[in-house]
């Protein structure tokens, strides 16, 4: 059996193993009450992400050798460049050469965009302050998407319900077939409510719950990559990996 075929049975596996998949849970619970996502940084920068996601996302901008990844959530810039970084090693091995990353924030504070700003992968990052769902903002990103070979998205802003289904609207459409729209936090439907007490969001008002409505009228073009899901196991965006089919 290739090893590659090994991988894929064993992926399929972790979805009907029980214990594994309750002790999974029980971790996801646990890191989260803990700030366990708050302990990471890529190349100096804090990225605040479960390193499952990272990797994932790496054999993702690997598969589908974007030219344009536009990032929703920019906080103190690590996945901005993680994501630079990433395209910098696709450059170095034939991929495209002027890719870079297109991060939008309603607030860039000062402190991390000049640590942006100074960074060695800043010449693959662009910048945009404002609402991710307005209009002027939609229209900037739509303006550059236009005739990009190849789009990914990652939403991680504001993870209401409304907000996020705002920018599935705006963004998943920019997405190319085969790549995807990465939505971040889905497992906010999964945990206690009382994790959010100061929060717009909790179970029921969430990415995931906008995902699920988002596929509800795009089901045709975009699907679940649930074997990602039973991968990861821990992970902050179950049923947020979205793969454009048509």
């Amino acid at each position: 059996m290739k090893f590659e075929d090994e991988v894929a049975a064993r992926i399929a596996a972790n979805k009907t193993n029980e214990t594994l998949q309750a002790d999974a849970k029980a971790l996801m619970d646990s890191s989260i009450r803990a700030g366990y996502s708050y302990n990471f940084s890529w190349m100096g920068r804090p990225i605040i992400q479960y390193p499952q996601d990272i990797v994932a996302l790496q054999e993702i901008i690997w598969r589908v050798q974007p030219d344009l990844i536009i990032e929703t959530g920019i906080a103190h810039g690590g996945s901005l460049v993680f994501s630079a970084a990433m395209l910098e090693l696709n450059a170095a091995c034939g991929g495209p050469p002027d890719a870079h990353v297109l991060g939008i924030d309603i607030d860039i504070r000062a402190h991390n965009r000049e640590a942006i700003d100074a960074h060695p992968m800043k010449r693959r990052i662009a910048m945009i302050e404002g609402s991710s769902i307005a209009q002027d903002v939609i229209e900037k990103v739509r303006g550059i998407a236009h005739q990009k070979r190849s789009v990914l998205v990652c939403l991680d802003s504001n993870h209401t319900h409304a907000h996020v289904l705002d920018e599935l609207r705006a963004y998943a459409p920019l997405v190319t077939p085969g790549s995807y729209c990465v939505v971040f936090d889905t497992i906010v439907e999964d945990l206690p409510e009382s994790l959010f007490p100061d929060r717009p969001w909790g179970p029921g008002d969430n990415p995931k719950t906008a995902v699920h409505e988002f596929l509800k009228t795009h089901s045709a073009a975009f699907e679940i990559d649930h074997g990602m899901d039973s991968k990861l196991l821990l992970s902050v965006a179950p049923h947020g990996y979205l793969k454009r089919v048509a």
